[in-house]
């Protein structure tokens, strides 16, 4: 007993500092308009400036097969300057995110002072020689949110591309985004989603967010493969628990288990570490799988799946 109640007051003393970290609004006054049961609605894409799709300059030659395909995910905290060819460099070199086919990001910037005005995606893309999409949320003020978004980048072309607000509001009115794409590799289509979610709302809200993604989804075909990544700000134990209970039931699966950590911060001397990251992955088998925690740009990890398609979606295996 004195041991499971010593274990309770570390969840409960770290849920109390994460709260204080994340500025987590209060949770306690919820009401039946925030079960997860209830029907949510895409807000149509009402600004096509915070829509941006392209390409670099001189493309790189993508693998004709869909035998191995490597994706990855990261949260890049608005990297500039230095640190974003840093970035890119790993992008290509390193042993475990380098050569990826498909890249999810979030928190890229464009056009804010704090990143030299630069257009991170394109200057990643340009790079790398890839395809790529961007989206940002509504903006609020000329300082908030409004120029950072998140990003799809693909050596093979972009179609199809769906800019979704997620629903629910975050603090002062803030909005979140996602961001969708179909990926055509040799005969097999795919469909992939990066995703930023709101970390100051309850989780029932953040499922919703989630739940936002799976309505574009319901769009196509249901077994179509696709991917569904990002940082979906899973910081509570609850909703690492409900996300893992959601997206099974629309047949999903992740090779990374709920108790490994993606985010890592200091507070004074304490260490803060969290499940925050996913991918998440339909009619695909994951290889190989890591999170490459040697990567210190930001204060979430990147994390890397190298993929293959079921043999009922190619005709390659």
């Amino acid at each position: 007993m004195l041991t499971l109640l010593t274990r309770r007051s570390r969840i409960t003393w770290l849920t109390i500092v994460v709260s204080t970290v994340l500025s987590a609004q209060s949770v306690a006054h919820l009401n039946s308009e925030y079960l997860l049961d209830v029907p949510h609605e895409l807000i149509p894409d009402q600004d096509t400036k915070l829509l941006e799709i392209g390409q670099a300059s001189k493309l790189q030659s993508p693998a004709k097969s869909s035998a191995a395909i490597k994706v990855v995910s990261y949260n890049i905290r608005w990297r500039g300057g230095a640190q974003l060819l840093e970035l890119i460099k790993l992008l290509k070199q390193d042993q475990e995110i380098g050569g990826a086919a498909i890249i999810g990001l979030q928190e890229v910037d464009r056009n804010k002072k704090r990143t030299e005005n630069k257009n991170t995606v394109k200057l990643i893309a340009e790079t790398l020689g890839f395809y790529y999409a961007w989206t940002a949320p509504p903006a609020i003020t000329e300082d908030l949110e409004e120029e950072t978004g998140v990003a799809i980048l693909s050596s093979y072309p972009l179609a199809d591309v769906h800019r979704i607000i997620l629903p629910h509001e975050g603090p002062g009115g803030r909005r979140r985004v996602a961001l969708g794409a179909t990926i055509a590799i040799a005969d097999t289509r795919l469909r992939v989603y990066t995703v930023h979610a709101e970390n100051r709302i309850p989780v029932a809200r953040k499922i919703d967010q989630t739940k936002a993604v799976l309505t574009d989804l319901a769009q196509y075909p249901k077994d179509m493969p696709a991917i569904i990544l990002g940082d979906l700000n899973t910081w509570e134990p609850e909703a690492v628990e409900k996300t893992s209970k959601l997206l099974p039931e629309e047949n999903f699966s992740t090779p990374f288990d709920n108790d490994l950590a993606t985010f890592s911060r200091r507070i004074l001397i304490i260490p803060i570490k969290l499940k925050l990251d996913w991918i998440w992955l339909r009619g695909m088998e994951a290889t190989i799988h890591g999170i490459d925690k040697k990567i210190d740009l930001s204060d979430h990890w990147p994390l890397w799946v190298v993929v293959k398609m079921r043999k009922e979606h190619s005709r390659e295996m």
